[in-house]
């Protein structure tokens, strides 16, 4: 299976992400070289605390292919999944987890800590980190920074309005 293939798709699914105003983060479910699912993070738009793209894709499949197990898959996530997402990952019994750039605060295949691989948990998933890392990183930090930006404009601008 072509990684980068996959990951650069999951990397267009992210900026559906960033042009709705969400974290860029995109992920897409493959079985066989198909797409099964896929999907990008919609929290905000959603007001749902789970609609991370992992969660979002993997419900695409489990419609997709009506059952709940998608054995035989793997998962193609522009970032760390989160725990939430990695006990999903647990539960759907996903085969294979490929991610890009690292999570350091959240991530939980292997950066904080390791539910996807824990060895007392009834499945373990097949982690690959780091494919296009540093462009899925860069796009991440790029869109934080211009957040920051947008906060200290609107800060700015709140306190001219009041010395006026």
């Amino acid at each position: 299976m072509n990684h980068e293939y996959w990951m650069r798709h999951a990397l267009t699914l992210a900026d559906k992400a960033e042009a709705l105003g969400e974290i860029p983060v995109g992920a897409v479910l493959v079985r066989d070289n198909q797409v099964i699912g896929e999907g990008w993070n919609q929290s905000i738009r959603l007001n749902d605390p789970s609609a991370h793209a992992e969660m979002m894709a993997i419900r695409a499949a489990g419609k997709h292919i009506e059952n709940y197990r998608l054995v035989n898959t793997t998962l193609y996530v522009t970032l760390e999944p989160c725990p939430m997402c990695a006990g999903l990952l647990v539960h759907s019994r996903i085969t294979n987890l490929v991610f890009g750039a690292s999570d350091l605060k959240t991530g939980a295949t292997g950066s904080v800590m390791d539910l996807a691989r824990h060895d007392r948990l009834n499945h373990q998933v097949n982690v690959i980190s780091g494919v296009l890392g540093e462009e899925c990183g860069a796009r991440l930090s790029a869109f934080f920074k211009r957040r920051r930006q947008e906060i200290k404009a609107i800060k700015q601008a709140q306190k001219d309005s009041k010395a006026n």
